[in-house]
C-alpha cells in the first residue's frame, strides 16, 4: 500500500502534521520557540496560517502517489491522445505495479474523475480566476483528479490536498503546483451538495438541472429521455438511468458453452449471473491470472451482450436448413459476441463467418475464437456493406451489431459522453442502414438478422429498422422482447416493446442493448 493518505480499516488517512511545536505562544517560529525577527522587528518565515496542512515547504510530499499518477496518466491519455480509459487503465495499473487496493482506489479515482468532468469543470470554474481553456490541460487533469476526491470519495481533505499537491510538484511543476494548492482550497469551502446547490440558484431547466446533477452533457440527458418514452417507458425514470449510468459497473463473466466452465471465477469469489445460464458477477481483482481466462473459454462481457448473441442463436428459423446451419457476424471486431456465436454455433453444428473491416480488428476477432475449434468459425477482413452483395442469400442467421454512439454504455466508457456531439448519432445513421440492408441481403428465405446497437437513441434504433423494412416487402418483424426472455434465466426481462427489445442499466444492470429480430419471409 502507498502512502497516499486513503482511508482504510483503522486509518483515517492522517498525518503528524510536524512542524507544529517550533512555535511559541504567540505562534512565531524559531529552533526552541523563540521568535525569530529581523532588524524592522518583521517576523520571518511565517508559514501558512490555515489548517489543512502544518507541514514546512522542505516536508510537504514532493513525489506522486503511485494509484494517483496512475489516474492522472490516465487522464492525460483520454484527453492527449483519444485513448479510451478501459483499454489504458489496465496496462498502467501493471506498469506501476499497484496492488488490489491501490488498483481500485485508481479505478475509481480515474473513472470518477472522468464520469465526473462536467460537473467538476463546473465548480472549478468558480474557483479558478481565467476560463478553464486557458489553462494548461495537464493542470486542469490535476485538478478535476482533486476535486473528485475532495468532493466525492471518502479521502479525508487534508490527503487530497497534499497528495494532489505533491504529484502536481512531481509531474508538473512547482509553479502549477501552487495554483492547484490555491484552487483545491476554494473547492474545499463546500460539500458537493452545496456546490449544486450554489450552481444551480434560480435554475428551473429540468435539463440543465439533471445534467449537472449526474454530470451528463445536456443533449444526451434529452436523447435519453427521448429513448425511455420512444420504448416504452416513463420519462420521469431518466433520473436513475443517468444514476445507473455513474454507477460502477460489475464485471460480467461467461463461459462459452461446451467449452469453458466457471469453477476458476466461483473460487475466486465470484457469484451466479442471475439473468443468463453460464454467467457470472466478478468480485474483482485481476482477471488476468484466470487459467480459463488467458486460454478465452471464460470472458468478460456484458450480460446484454450474452443476452442478444443466445437469442440470435435460439430463434425458430421459418425453414429448416437441409444441413448445418451458416451463421454471420457481419461487424465482428473486437469479437465478444463473436466467440459465444462461434461457440453455440459449434455446440449446434453451424459455422460462423466473422466479418471484419479493420485488419488490426480482424486480428483481434481471430483472437477471441481461437479458443473455439477452428472448423467451426472464419474470419473474412472486409467492408460488412459489400457481404450482402457477394453473398446474397446465404446465411441462415446474421447479427449486425452495427458501428452507434456507444450512449448504452457510458457507465463503462466513462470518457465516451464528453466525446460524442448529435452530429455523431447523423453521421452514423446512413452506415447503420447500409450495414442493416446488407445484412438482409445475405441471409436467406426463412432466416433470421438481428440488428443491435449499444444505443438506446431513437435515430439509431427503431427509426433505422423503420426506414430499412418500410423499403421491402419481404420481411417481417419477430418479437425480439419474447426471444430475450426465452434465453433468460428470470423468464421476463420486460424489454420487449412493439416487438422491438430495449435492455437498460437502471433496469436490467445491463448496457442499454437494443435488439430487433427480422425475418426474410420464405
Amino acid at each position: 500500500m502507498s502512502e497516499s493518505g486513503r482511508r482504510g480499516p483503522n486509518n483515517s488517512g492522517s498525518r503528524d502534521g510536524g512542524g507544529a511545536g517550533n512555535r511559541d505562544s504567540q505562534g512565531n517560529r524559531g529552533a526552541r520557540g523563540e521568535s525569530k525577527r529581523n532588524a524592522q522587528g518583521r517576523e520571518r518565515n511565517r508559514g501558512p496560517q490555515r489548517g489543512f496542512t502544518n507541514n514546512a515547504p522542505s516536508q510537504r510530499t514532493r513525489r506522486a502517489d503511485p494509484a494517483r499518477l496512475v489516474a492522472f496518466e490516465v487522464l492525460r491519455a483520454v484527453a492527449s491522445e483519444d485513448a479510451y480509459a478501459n483499454l489504458v487503465l489496465p496496462a498502467r495499473i501493471r506498469e506501476h505495479r499497484l496492488d488490489r487496493r491501490d488498483a481500485g482506489f485508481a479505478t475509481e479515482l480515474s473513472y470518477g474523475a472522468l464520469r465526473g468532468q462536467g460537473t467538476y469543470d463546473a465548480i472549478l470554474a468558480r474557483c479558478v480566476d481565467r476560463p478553464l481553456e486557458q489553462l494548461d490541460p495537464a493542470i486542469l487533469d490535476a485538478l478535476r483528479i482533486g476535486a473528485h476526491q475532495l468532493l466525492s470519495m471518502r479521502v479525508p481533505a487534508h490527503a487530497a490536498l497534499d497528495q494532489t499537491v505533491g504529484l502536481a510538484r512531481a509531474v508538473i511543476g512547482a509553479g502549477p503546483s501552487a495554483l492547484i494548492n490555491a484552487v483545491l482550497r476554494k473547492v474545499t469551502v463546500h460539500s458537493m451538495a452545496e456546490w449544486l446547490e450554489i450552481l444551480l440558484d434560480d435554475e428551473s431547466d429540468e435539463t440543465k438541472i439533471a445534467a449537472l446533477r449526474h454530470a451528463h452533457p445536456e443533449w444526451i440527458v434529452r436523447a435519453l429521455r427521448q429513448s425511455l418514452v420512444n420504448h416504452g417507458r416513463p420519462k420521469n425514470e431518466i433520473d436513475a438511468l443517468l444514476e445507473a449510468d455513474n454507477a460502477a459497473p460489475v464485471v460480467n463473466l461467461v463461459a462459452l458453452p461446451g467449452l469453458g466452465n466457471l469453477d476458476e471465477a466461483f473460487d475466486n469469489g465470484a457469484t451466479a449471473g442471475e439473468l443468463v445460464e453460464d454467467s457470472a458477477l466478478s468480485a474483482g481483482g485481476d482477471l488476468g491470472r484466470f487459467e480459463s481466462v488467458r486460454r478465452g473459454t471464460t470472458r468478460v462481457q456484458d450480460v446484454g451482450s450474452q443476452l442478444v448473441a443466445r437469442a440470435l442463436a435460439g430463434v425458430e428459423l421459418g425453414e429448416s436448413p437441409a444441413q448445418g446451419e451458416r451463421w454471420l457476424d457481419l461487424c465482428a471486431g473486437p469479437g465478444g459476441k463473436a466467440a459465444l456465436l462461434a461457440a453455440l454455433a459449434y455446440r449446434d453444428g453451424a459455422t460462423l463467418l466473422a466479418n471484419e473491416p479493420a485488419p488490426h480488428r480482424a486480428k483481434l476477432v481471430q483472437q477471441a475464437l481461437s479458443a473455439v475449434p477452428a472448423e467451426a468459425w472464419t474470419v473474412r477482413t472486409g467492408d460488412g456493406r459489400e457481404v450482402g452483395a457477394e453473398q446474397p442469400g446465404t446465411f441462415d442467421r446474421v447479427l449486425v451489431d452495427v458501428p452507434c454512439s456507444g450512449l448504452g454504455a457510458l457507465r463503462r466508457r466513462p470518457e465516451s459522453r464528453w466525446r460524442r456531439s448529435p452530429k455523431d448519432i447523423g453521421d452514423l445513421g446512413p452506415l447503420q442502414r447500409d450495414l442493416l440492408k446488407s445484412a438482409l441481403d445475405a441471409v436467406k428465405p426463412g432466416g433470421v438478422v438481428a440488428y443491435v446497437t449499444c444505443s438506446p437513441h431513437p435515430a439509431e434504433t427503431t427509426a433505422v429498422v423503420t426506414d430499412v423494412l418500410a423499403k421491402r416487402g419481404d420481411l417481417e418483424l419477430l418479437d425480439a422482447g419474447q426471444a430475450l426472455d426465452d434465453v433468460s434465466l428470470t423468464g421476463s426481462l420486460g424489454a420487449g416493446h412493439e416487438l422491438t427489445a430495449q435492455l437498460w442499466p437502471h433496469v436490467h444492470q445491463t448496457d442499454a442493448m437494443f435488439m430487433a429480430i427480422i425475418r426474410k419471409k420464405p
